[in-house]
């Protein structure tokens, strides 16, 4: 799957250009000024009708027909817009086109445009569909005016034919009132289509740059405006942007992307000045009397209090049983450290897992049994390892396996059991037999007896393992460090998390 749809902006010509090519290519001009100014992948997109079929022979030149007027006066040939897809490829910009007609569409292959858009009144148009979906070219499609079922339909359409295409939410009012713009629909869209890429095209009042910042904070990847650039004869309508206008926009765009965007891959980035910051504000842990070495450490004996001094335990590292490591004088301040014990880092695993269950929005209910399998010892479990959560164990098995990010599974081999893995959530390599399968969310592998395997995940991952009946003592372990452990040695069993 190319990244083509990831951080674009379009830029949407429409009739903007007056039917005028020089016009149309000032505009062109103008937003490459924009997308070098700050360097973005930048789209210019046209829109295609062939008008001689477009429009019904009795209702040509006709003024009382809403568009029909506009779409006349505005007209341009297919050699005129192919100046314009030249202005645009010679600029640095991606061209795309929304075709309204099959003719478009046509129009769209025989230039070679990069992207097809389906406009919202277009997106249950099935004859016009059928030609977008047999090009093959990457596709954005609107919704706006559709319902999830709608939507529902057009996933499977261009899903079952092998299209890359993302959804474009958006709301069909030109201008659309704040009150209606329900961003909370990109939320949506992800969480149903989490393969596809989501975006949002604005009609809103141009001057507003909260709305598309807030659509980015909603995961959108794609942004499109009206653009149009004002003459003295030449004004704008109420939902096409300015250069100016469209700068300030993707400015903003881009701000937003800076604040929500995540510095680090599967963790959360915490700098030293935040650290600095909050410990500032901590309590620490201070002796109320004299302490001799050796002594084991109550709540009565310690008090807390700020400031926090460096390496200084705190109020929340504090816990019973605490021994003095020196002796200590009254209101001097507690340096000591909490023990690394199996028990600290099983338990710290264990909330891991759990979270990357909530994540994943994978529900264990009550009835199971879970395993730390540590191959190496608890103090290596991050490296080597997995939690295998047992569901069923029948004739047939049913297991969750989580593998922890940069976790690796050892090479082994079942003589009993079979066994089949559907990847639910991360990424997951399988190695069988020397052989590497990288596994997406969906994608199954599996494993037959006998034959040697192992897993790994860069980012973390939740796979269901169905298997034959599950009995103890049918793995082998490449390992022999490993395979000579008692099961005892490297397992370790949680019945109530």
């Amino acid at each position: 799957m190319s990244r083509i749809f990831d951080d674009l902006f379009i830029f949407e010509m429409a009739n903007s250009h007056q039917g005028d090519v020089e016009h149309g290519k000032d505009i062109i001009h103008e937003m490459s000024k924009i997308a070098r100014k700050y360097n973005i992948k930048a789209a210019v997109k046209l829109q295609y009708r062939n008008l001689d079929n477009f429009i019904h022979p009795d209702y040509k030149g006709r003024s009382d027909v809403k568009h029909i007027p506009r779409f006349e006066s505005t007209r341009l040939t297919y050699d005129q817009f192919s100046e314009l897809v030249a202005e645009i490829r010679s600029e640095g910009m991606i061209a795309m086109s929304t075709p309204f007609d099959e003719d478009g569409v046509e129009w769209c292959m025989d230039q070679g445009l990069d992207i097809i858009k389906i406009a919202s009144c277009s997106s249950l148009d099935w004859p016009l569909l059928e030609k977008a979906a047999s090009t093959h070219k990457p596709l954005i499609i609107s919704v706006g005016g559709r319902t999830i079922s709608d939507i529902d339909k057009l996933y499977n359409y261009f899903t079952h034919r092998k299209c890359e295409f993302a959804f474009m939410h958006c709301i069909a009012e030109y201008p659309a009132p704040l009150e209606r713009l329900q961003l909370d629909f990109i939320d949506k869209l992800r969480r149903r289509y989490p393969h596809n890429a989501i975006g949002y095209s604005g009609h809103e009042d141009p001057d507003n740059n909260i709305i598309p910042m807030m659509a980015i904070a909603k995961g959108a990847k794609l942004l499109e405006r009206h653009v149009g650039l004002p003459t003295e004869t030449i004004k704008l309508n109420a939902y096409s942007m300015t250069p100016e206008q469209a700068g300030k926009w993707v400015s903003s765009v881009l701000e937003a992307k800076e604040i929500c965007r995540m510095k680090k891959e599967t963790e959360r980035y915490i700098s030293q000045e935040e650290i600095d910051s909050l410990n500032s504000l901590m309590r620490g842990v201070y002796l109320k009397h004299d302490v001799e070495e050796g002594q084991e450490l109550k709540r009565e004996d310690v008090f807390f209090a700020m400031p926090n001094h460096d390496r200084q335990m705190t109020s929340g590292e504090f816990y019973e049983g605490v021994v003095a490591s020196r002796a200590y004088k009254e209101n001097e301040e507690l340096h000591e450290r909490k023990p690394v014990t199996d028990i600290n880092l099983a338990r710290s695993v264990i909330h891991d897992v759990k979270g990357m269950l909530y994540e994943a929005n994978i529900y264990l209910g009550e009835s199971f049994e879970a395993e730390l399998s540590h191959h190496y010892g608890m103090k290596h479990f991050r490296q080597f390892g997995a939690v295998i959560i047992s569901i069923v164990n029948r004739e047939y098995c049913k297991k969750l396996i989580a593998v922890l990010p940069g976790q690796r599974h050892p090479v082994h081999m079942h003589k009993v059991k079979e066994e089949t893995f559907q990847l639910l959530y991360g990424d997951l390599q399988v190695e069988i037999d020397g052989k590497v399968f990288d596994l997406k969310p969906g994608d199954i592998q599996t494993v037959m007896r006998g034959e040697k395997h192992a897993f790994t995940s860069r980012t973390g991952a939740v796979f269901e393992e169905i298997s034959t009946t599950h009995v103890k003592n049918d793995s082998y372990y490449d390992d022999p460090q490993i395979d000579k452990l008692d099961l005892m040695d490297r397992k370790t069993k949680v019945y109530k998390w």
